[in-house]
C-alpha cells in the first residue's frame, strides 16, 4: 500500500471491511452536526423585500443603489425603528442586498424568528427607499415640497409680467419698440428654457420615486445551513475523515508485506508459506474482554488493508504445504531435530498456522510452540532444541519488531533457522458425505495441542 496508487478497489474495500466502524462514525456525526446546530448555528430565517427603480438606470448606478441600501447610514437607521436593544453595527452581518433584473433592488434581513427576519427586511427597505429618495434631491420634506411649487409659482407669475410688459409697450414700428419687445421675448424664452433644464437635471424628477413592492413574505423554511444540512454534513465529514485516515495510516505503514522483506528483518532463511482456512480463524479466550468485544462488534479486529482471501485447494493440498516445510527442516538440520517455533503474540493465524504444524510434524522434527509479545519479547532459554523456527503471518509486522524478535531469541541462545509466512485462504464448498474427510482430525489436534500449551 506505501508504493501503490490509490484506486477505488482501495476505497470500496474500506467500505467493505470497515462498514460497521463508518456507521458508526456517521451516527457520531450526525450528532456533531445536529449539537453544532443546537449550540453554535441555530436555526435563521431569512425575508427579502423588493424595490422598484423607475426610469433608465445603468448598471453602475444599480449597484451603488445596493451599496447604499447596506449602508451604515440605512442600517442604522433600520436599527433605530426596529427597537431591538442591537445597534447597526451589530445588525450588518444580517442583511444583504442584491440587483435584480427590471430595476429591482431585493433587501434582505436574517433573524432567529421568520417574523423578526420579516420585519427586519420591511423596515430595512423602508429606510433605503427614504434615504435614498433624500440624497437623490426628492426629500419628502413638506417644507422642501412648499419651496419648489413656490418657485413654480414664480416662474409662471414672471411668465405673466413679461406678456403684460409685451403688450403695453409701444405698438409702433419704430426701432425702439422693435427692439423691446424682441428683448422681452427673448426673456420669456430663456426664462422657459432654464426652467426645462432644471427639471431635466433634478434627479428627484427622474430617478427618485423608488417604491416598495409589498411586504417581504414571511420565510417559511430556516436558512441554509440548516439542522438537516448540518446532521448530513456532520455523518459525511465523520466517513471522510474515516476514510481518509484509513488511506493515510496504510500509506505511512511500514509493516512487511513480502516473504523476502520478512526473511531479511529476521535473518534467516525463507522455507516456505502455508494456508489457514478463514473458517477456522476463531477467537481466543483470552481475548474476550469488552475491548475484544467492542474491536469485534465494529469489525476493526481484523485488517482491512491486505487483498482477499483467495480460495484454496483442498484440505490434501494445504498439508502438502506444511509437509514441504517440515520436509525442509530435516534437510537442513541434523538430528535430533528439536525447535523453538515462536508466533509472535496477537497473531492468530500465525497460532494457527504454528499448531497445524506441530500437528502435520508428529515428532520429526519436534516442534513446541511459544507466543512472544512483541512489545517486550523474551525467548525462554535453549534447553534441547536446535534452533527457533518464526512463523507469522504477513502485513502485521514492521521490520522493528521482528528485529526485537530475532534478538530476543538471540539472548536465549536460539538461532533463528528458519521463517514460514501464513496466509488466510477461504475454504471450497463443503465435501461430499462419501468423501472422507480429514479436515476434522486435523482441527482436534490443533485444538489439543493449543490446549496443552495454554495448560
Amino acid at each position: 500500500m506505501n508504493d501503490d496508487t490509490i484506486r477505488l478497489a482501495t476505497i470500496g474495500r474500506i467500505l467493505r471491511r470497515r462498514w460497521r466502524l463508518l456507521a458508526v462514525l456517521a451516527v457520531v456525526g450526525a450528532l456533531f452536526g445536529y449539537g453544532t446546530s443546537v449550540l453554535l448555528l441555530p436555526p435563521r430565517y431569512t425575508a427579502e423585500a423588493s424595490v422598484l427603480l423607475p426610469g433608465q438606470w445603468e448598471e453602475r448606478e444599480l449597484l451603488t443603489q445596493v451599496d447604499i441600501a447596506t449602508s451604515s447610514a440605512v442600517v442604522d437607521r433600520a436599527a433605530d425603528a426596529l427597537k431591538w436593544g442591537v445597534n447597526g453595527t451589530e445588525l450588518q452581518k444580517d442583511v444583504s442586498a442584491k440587483a435584480d433584473d427590471g430595476n429591482i433592488i431585493k433587501v434582505s434581513g436574517t433573524a432567529d424568528t421568520p417574523e423578526r427576519a420579516q420585519r427586519l427586511s420591511d423596515q430595512l427597505a423602508q429606510q433605503f427607499v427614504t434615504f435614498a429618495t433624500r440624497i437623490a434631491g426628492g426629500s419628502t420634506d413638506p417644507a422642501a415640497d412648499t419651496a419648489t411649487e413656490a418657485l413654480r409659482k414664480q416662474v409662471a407669475e414672471t411668465n405673466r409680467r413679461i406678456t403684460d410688459l409685451a403688450n403695453s409697450a409701444d405698438p409702433g414700428q419704430t426701432v425702439e419698440a422693435v427692439q423691446a419687445r424682441t428683448e422681452l421675448e427673448g426673456l420669456r424664452t430663456g426664462l422657459q428654457d432654464a426652467m426645462k433644464k432644471l427639471e431635466e437635471a433634478n434627479p428627484a424628477t427622474t430617478k427618485a420615486g423608488m417604491v416598495v413592492m409589498g411586504p417581504a413574505p414571511r420565510p417559511t423554511g430556516a436558512a441554509a445551513p440548516t439542522r438537516m444540512q448540518l446532521i448530513v454534513a456532520g455523518a459525511l465529514l465523520f466517513v471522510l475523515l474515516a476514510v481518509i485516515g484509513h488511506l493515510a495510516a496504510a500509506r505511512v505503514s511500514r509493516r512487511l508485506r513480502t516473504e523476502p522483506e520478512i526473511a531479511a528483518a529476521l535473518g534467516s532463511p525463507f522455507l516456505g508459506t502455508v494456508d489457514v482456512p478463514g473458517e477456522q480463524r476463531g477467537h481466543r479466550p483470552e481475548s474476550r474482554g469488552s475491548r475484544a468485544r467492542l474491536r469485534r462488534l465494529l469489525g476493526i479486529d481484523t485488517r482491512w488493508d491486505i487483498p482477499a482471501p483467495q480460495r484454496s485447494g483442498d484440505e490434501a493440498e494445504r498439508r502438502i504445504r506444511y509437509r514441504r516445510v517440515c520436509a525442509r527442516l530435516r534437510d537442513q538440520l541434523p538430528a535430533p531435530r528439536r525447535l523453538l517455533v515462536v508466533v509472535p503474540e496477537g497473531d492468530e493465524v500465525a497460532r494457527l498456522a504454528a499448531g497445524q504444524l506441530v500437528a502435520e510434524a508428529t515428532s520429526d522434527p519436534q516442534l513446541r510452540v511459544v507466543e512472544v509479545s512483541v512489545d517486550r519479547p523474551i525467548v525462554p532459554d535453549r534447553d534441547t532444541e536446535s534452533g527457533a523456527l518464526a512463523v507469522l503471518s504477513a502485513g502485521s509486522w514492521t521490520a522493528e519488531e521482528l528485529a526485537g524478535i530475532a534478538e530476543a531469541c538471540a539472548d536465549g541462545g536460539h538461532e533463528v533457522v528458519g521463517v514460514v509466512v501464513a496466509g488466510t485462504v477461504r475454504n471450497r464448498p463443503a465435501r461430499t458425505a462419501d468423501r472422507p474427510s480429514d479436515e476434522a482430525t486435523l482441527a482436534l489436534a490443533v485444538q489439543g495441542h493449543a490446549t496443552g500449551d495454554s495448560a
